[in-house]
């Protein structure tokens, strides 16, 4: 029997990366929030490899922590082996990446939504969700209520005099509890008509064998929300007393290791370390033999895979003429024997999936834990939301994560915390907060999706920005940290921290300018050991950090003015302060070696941000204007542009359609 359990402000359908960082931002701004989740002790969960960060993704990680999200200190607070990526190329692409104990992540996770005020966690299946109409609002008070006088004081006044107050959501539940909402998250990662498969076995389900969201798919068909299918895959997980790890290339993690967040209270360690191995021609001959037992290339499997994390079979068959593939073998935590195969992922049938992988050297004797499999799941075309990642069609209603067509942990908390951020300014009357391409790759992630769509699931990658010079993970609390500040997000301690470390940056690069280092017999040495020109007279320090060869570091000898910014305190460990001083030093030189780059690049933000300026009227109609292409018509009538900007943006959108659009506007302000 139906009863009434109550009304929330944001109600987050989800409790992976999307959901809880979209449920805490909801709280932390002030909304009753409630988070549903299948199941409560696998929150946060890891169901694919247990690290966070990596190329782009790092970017992804130290954005969120800027603007006051969970997932920075989360994974520093669980890390197991930390390392910075690309080091051998420039500063824009360098990327921190994290392996994890996932089992202590998802707990600390858990731990953090059930100390937050104002959210609630509540395990259950969502089975339906539909808009509320005045009469569905007055049913609800005919039914019996477990909730307190003011949910029951919120439902009457919504429904005073027979009208609607704000348009609300209704959920209920599998063990039928029917809440009210007047924001609703859909975060329901590849739990959403989730399907496993394994060779000739199909079965519905969740990742990790956990029970699937089946009937909310079937409610957002008929609410109008249009779904496809997606498809990714997971290798298998291996008992670490079956591995013989001395077979395997040993990798470190980093001497001095690079934090996600700015919490500087605690200290990171290396714990554990990773392993390297390679496939070779007998695995392939395997895989080769059982292709037809692949339900990818059966057809069994609709879903469209990601193109840039392939299963196994797709790669040996994508690249034949490439020997082996490298696999990487990380531990998934400190509390476990259990060892995950990146590069591994397949749907091959179990027996085939045992054959091959005692093909690899040191896996000769492997047993498996968990057989790798792929999972189809429902999501939605992206282009059918605002950049706030609210539904265009459907007021109230956000999208966040692999629901939204994207794939990753990263990618999926980035867009959680900004539905979460709008959702709750939604209730609270306010102008959604959006971020465009210049100032993050948030941004650019959310701008891609919304306004380029995705064909397949959605992976940040540095090359998808076009602003990565002045977009990198050091400065991420230098782009977003205020905007997270006058959110009420970050605290004003971490707010004045920035400030303070703004200051000694210019005052720095101000010294840098400044700095004469002498021609000497020493510094000459040094120059010619790194392969730059020796000086015949004094040269500025900034002009030498310029030169790609040399860096703070190997001019320390010579640069006798240099100061200490941060010193150590009774608050300030030597470490902590040696490691604020070098992020002064490394953004100064940044700053100094590429700032022509900069200027350039700054330029084009400034241009871009013009186009984004022209805005183009809500309910225009582009059936009328002369002189669209078809193609353009139809484009920009479904993903209904916000300006000049976005639409330049879309695919199938030409300069030339722009150039009428920028016409049709002009005469309509003179008209």
């Amino acid at each position: 029997m139906k009863y009434y359990a109550g009304h929330y402000d944001v109600a987050v359908i989800g409790a992976g990366h999307a959901g809880i960082e979209a449920g805490l931002a909801a709280a932390r701004l002030g909304c009753k929030t409630a988070v549903f989740t299948i199941s409560a002790d696998w929150v946060g969960n890891m169901p694919c490899n247990p690290a966070i960060g990596g190329t782009s993704k790092g970017h992804l990680v130290r954005e969120i922590d800027a603007l006051g999200g969970e997932m920075a200190i989360a994974a520093d607070k669980n890390l197991i082996q930390s390392r910075m990526l690309n080091l051998g190329k420039g500063p824009a692409v360098h990327s921190p990446r994290a392996q994890i104990d996932r089992r202590d992540y998802s707990a600390y996770m858990k731990r953090v939504l059930e100390s937050t005020e104002n959210l609630d966690l509540r395990q259950g299946e969502i089975v339906d969700l539909v808009q509320a109409d005045a009469a569905a609002l007055e049913a609800l008070k005919e039914l019996p209520t477990t909730d307190t006088e003011e949910a029951l004081a919120k439902l009457a006044a919504a429904t005073k005099s027979g009208e609607v107050h704000r348009p609300l959501w209704q959920l209920t539940t599998q063990l039928e509890a029917v809440y009210t909402a007047e924001t609703v998250i859909l975060a329901t990662g590849t739990f959403l008509g989730g399907r496993i498969y394994v060779g000739d076995v199909s079965y519905a389900a969740g990742p990790d064998g956990l029970f699937p969201a089946t009937e909310l798919s079937g409610s957002l068909q008929r609410l109008g929300v249009q779904t496809r299918r997606f498809k990714t895959g997971t290798p298998s997980r291996v008992n670490a007393r079956s591995v013989d790890l001395d077979k395997l290339e040993v990798q470190y993690g980093d001497e001095k290791l690079v934090r996600f967040s700015d919490d500087l209270s605690f200290t990171p360690e290396n714990k554990a370390v990773c392993y390297i191995t390679y496939t070779g021609e007998e695995t392939r001959e395997i895989i080769l033999a059982n292709l037809e037992r692949s339900p990818l290339y059966g057809g069994k499997i609709e879903g469209i895979g990601p193109r840039y994390c392939p299963s196994i079979e797709d790669k040996i068959v994508r690249f034949p003429e490439k020997e082996r593939h490298q696999i990487f073998i990380e531990p998934c935590g400190l509390h476990t024997e259990e060892l995950y195969l990146q590069g591994l992922s397949s749907s091959l049938p179990e027996d085939v999936q045992l054959k091959f992988l005692r093909t690899i050297p040191g896996l000769e004797h492997v047993q498996v834990i968990r057989t790798a499999y792929a999972i189809e799941y429902d999501c939605v075309d992206p282009t059918s939301l605002f950049s706030s990642l609210e539904f265009k069609d459907f007021p109230g209603l956000f999208g966040a994560g692999q629901f939204n067509g994207s794939s990753g942990y990263e990618e999926a908390a980035a867009q959680g915390l900004i539905a979460g951020i709008n959702a709750a300014l939604k209730v609270q009357n306010k102008e959604p907060f959006t971020l465009d391409r210049a100032s993050s790759y948030i941004g650019t992630l959310i701008d891609d999706l919304v306004t380029k769509g995705c064909n397949e699931p959605y992976r940040m990658m540095t090359s998808r920005s076009e602003y990565r010079l002045i977009l990198r993970q050091d400065n991420a609390d230098q782009r977003l940290l205020r905007y997270g500040y006058e959110l009420g997000l970050v605290s004003k301690e971490r707010y004045d921290a920035l400030l303070e470390k703004e200051a000694y940056i210019a005052e720095e690069i101000e010294r840098a300018r400044k700095v004469v280092i002498s021609p000497t017999e020493a510094v000459n040495a040094v120059l010619v050991s790194r392969e730059t020109s020796p000086i015949d007279s004094g040269v500025k320090l900034a002009d030498l950090l310029k030169r790609p060869q040399l860096n703070y570091d190997v001019l320390e000898p010579f640069d006798t003015t240099r100061p200490l910014y941060y010193e150590a305190s009774e608050t300030r460990s030597e470490a902590t302060a040696a490691y604020l001083n070098e992020q002064v030093f490394f953004e100064a030189e940044t700053e100094l070696k590429y700032e022509g780059y900069i200027k350039r690049q700054k330029a084009q933000v400034k241009e871009m941000r013009r186009l984004e300026e022209v805005a183009l009227p809500e309910g225009i109609d582009y059936t009328a204007i002369d002189g669209l292409r078809l193609e353009a018509r139809e484009k920009l009538a479904r993903i209904k542009p916000r300006s000049i900007g976005q639409a330049s943006r879309i695919s199938g959108v030409s300069p030339a359609d722009i150039s009428v659009l920028l016409i049709y506007l002009e005469k309509e302000r003179h008209a």
